[in-house]
């Protein structure tokens, strides 16, 4: 592990071969997206779709450094970066979604890495993010943006929630509270908190339609002749 993280007091930093291999990663993971994922016949990414996908993750990486508030110990309120995640799950399904979590989670990782062991940045980083595609899961679901977003939030704090407790359970103890309480409340403050404004934001109307336009804008003539988009 010394070849790709290296020891600082309590955290691990990232080593250059480090951030090499999590490059590769998400190279990996882009290149799973491109060809393994979609709505379309050939169930790939078509060029159209791979543009509105990394689209969405830019926009979800530039919104995640917008921080209207940020957590001592990791984690933030941003300016609705989570929603640019689920809404690639609204575009094209769950598999598209979970690739494209995974490689945001990545791109989070070496943008921004905390690390204490291997086990907790697979829980923060590539779990957590990833389950942010859930949101795929009511792709063509009436109200599927507003469901899917809510969906992939919930699976993010999740595995927000069993890290803080397996990882960073001890600090519980500073405030009287059991650990699974501490993490819950710990990451339900600012996860629930942009969950909450984006919710309001999305179910605009005139947001919402907006949104529904570029669903099938984003999509295939085939699909958008299936498509049926939430009122």
């Amino acid at each position: 592990m010394s070849l790709f993280l290296t020891q600082v007091e309590d955290t691990y930093e990232i080593t250059p071969a480090g951030y090499g291999l999590f490059v590769f990663l998400l190279i990996v993971a882009l290149v799973a997206a491109c060809f393994f994922t979609g709505n379309d016949k050939k169930n790939h990414f078509s060029v159209k779709q791979l543009v509105f996908a990394a689209m969405s993750v830019t926009l979800a990486m530039i919104t995640s450094m917008i921080k209207v508030f940020e957590m001592p110990m990791g984690g933030s309120i941003t300016l609705f970066s989570m929603f640019f995640i689920t809404f690639i799950g609204y575009l094209y399904g769950p598999r598209a979604g979970l690739t494209s979590g995974i490689a945001y989670g990545l791109l989070q990782l070496i943008m921004g890495p905390y690390i204490i062991s291997i086990p907790q940045l697979i829980c923060d980083y590539i779990l957590a993010f990833g389950a942010l595609g859930l949101s795929g899961f009511f792709s063509n679901s009436k109200h599927g943006m507003i469901k899917g977003y809510v969906l992939g939030i919930v699976g993010r704090l999740a595995f927000s929630v069993l890290s803080g407790v397996i990882f960073f359970g001890q600090y519980a103890a500073d405030y009287g509270m059991h650990p699974f309480t501490y993490s819950l409340a710990y990451n339900g403050l600012y996860i629930g908190a942009e969950g909450i404004l984006t919710i309001v934001l999305i179910s605009i109307p005139a947001v919402k339609n907006a949104f529904n336009k570029i669903k099938y804008m984003a999509n295939e003539n085939d699909v958008r002749d299936k498509l049926k988009l939430a009122s």
